[in-house]
């Protein structure tokens, strides 16, 4: 049975007919690269440097390592495997896509065959012959297409990764504390191929737990990101875009967004999400797939600093000591209202669903407990915070 691949079709054609066709060697390779420029408008180019020379050599090595190949059919590999190998790493490297290529071969097969069968005929080749050597061309262009698409596949991979190690050096250097120099970070950008933003925006991330580790992400390509470190993250100059729908993007996370701020500021941004991080966590903000800092702002500043707001709660609320929890509570409630709305006892008995007599007993407890402090602006500022505290912390 013959071999359908082109190497053993080749050897089944006779010997004679390639050392007859080697004078229309050159001839064939000018045509084929003629008919590919006309075709291939990328390739309509003056055929100068690294480009001019790979183009031509590959026709020439596809034509001559056809026809050595004719009768004998075992010829060395690795010259013409890595010339088409390389071509394919050219494709990446001059950031075309491979169709240029494939359409290149596919130009180039049809030119070969117009050329042999014109040959055949002159010599009075049978049709067996002539329908052999179709098939060994057109073989031969699907496998250097295959090794094109190897090669392209590869420079691909190599770039994907030598990327992905200077993004993930730029993450660190954006993050880090001290932070770095604007000129260490822009020039690491560019390194990087990352478009240097004006702002930027942090996002803190969490495993949920679940019985099976969180889904691959769906992140744009220019989202900075870290999953695999002990605090993950991520940074990004276009939140409006990269962090929509966000709880879809990045299943099985939790995910806390930092504000926006000056590219040199990204590691205030993730102080700040961590921190958010660790009040949903604590149970003092909601659990939710997404949080967003600038929803939190006044819980944030209350409990930026947790010791000096119980200092704040112990002077300021230091009458409701010697109550029992169930009083302080009801009248820390009624205290809150009046502050905040410094309304009538019908008022705050609305708001609390309670009788207005009620209100107004509890409003005499209030004047007996902290009296005048109740007619000073800065000791009911102080109040106010404090209760917004308490109440913030006792979810804790």
């Amino acid at each position: 049975m013959r071999s359908t691949g082109a190497n053993g079709l080749w050897a089944s054609l006779p010997r004679e007919l390639g050392e007859k066709f080697r004078p229309r060697v050159d001839p064939m390779a000018r045509a084929i690269l003629q008919e590919v420029q006309r075709a291939v408008p990328e390739y309509a180019q003056p055929l100068e440097g690294a480009f001019g020379q790979i183009i031509t050599q590959g026709i020439r090595q596809a034509i001559l390592h056809c026809l050595d190949s004719i009768g004998v059919g075992t010829v060395a590999l690795d010259t013409w495997t890595t010339v088409f190998r390389n071509l394919g790493k050219v494709e990446f490297n001059e950031g075309r896509s491979l169709d240029c290529l494939q359409t290149a071969y596919r130009v180039g097969g049809r030119v070969a065959w117009r050329h042999v069968s014109e040959f055949g005929q002159a010599i009075g080749s049978d049709a067996d012959t002539l329908c052999t050597a179709a098939e060994a061309i057109f073989a031969y262009v699907d496998e250097i297409s295959a090794l094109s698409i190897e090669g392209y596949t590869a420079a691909q991979a190599r770039a994907a990764g030598t990327r992905a190690r200077r993004r993930r050096r730029l993450l660190e250097l954006l993050l880090a504390d001290p932070p770095s120099s604007p000129q260490s970070i822009t020039a690491q950008a560019a390194n990087a191929q990352w478009p240097t933003p004006a702002e930027v925006t942090v996002v803190a991330l969490e495993r949920r737990p679940g019985p099976h580790g969180p889904a691959a992400p769906d992140l744009h390509d220019d989202v900075l990101v870290d999953l695999e470190g002990a605090e993950p993250c991520l940074v990004t100059g276009d939140p409006g875009e990269h962090l929509k729908d966000l709880a879809e993007r990045l299943p099985g996370w939790r995910a806390v967004i930092g504000p926006t701020v000056r590219l040199t500021d990204a590691p205030r941004s993730l102080l700040w999400a961590r921190r958010t991080l660790r009040l949903v966590q604590r149970g003092v903000l909601p659990d939710n797939p997404v949080t967003r800092c600038s929803d939190h702002l006044s819980t944030l500043w209350l409990l930026a600093d947790e010791f000096l707001v119980r200092e704040l709660c112990a002077r300021s609320l230091a009458p409701f000591e010697d109550l029992t929890p169930k009083q302080r509570a009801r009248l820390g409630e009624t205290l809150l209202i009046w502050l905040q709305s410094r309304g009538s006892a019908p008022e705050i008995a609305k708001k609390l669903k309670v009788h207005p007599q009620t209100v107004r007993y509890r409003m005499h407890q209030l004047i007996d407990l902290f009296g005048d402090r109740l007619n000073n602006a800065d000791d009911r500022l102080d109040m106010e915070i404090a209760l917004r505290a308490e109440a913030l912390l006792a979810t804790d």
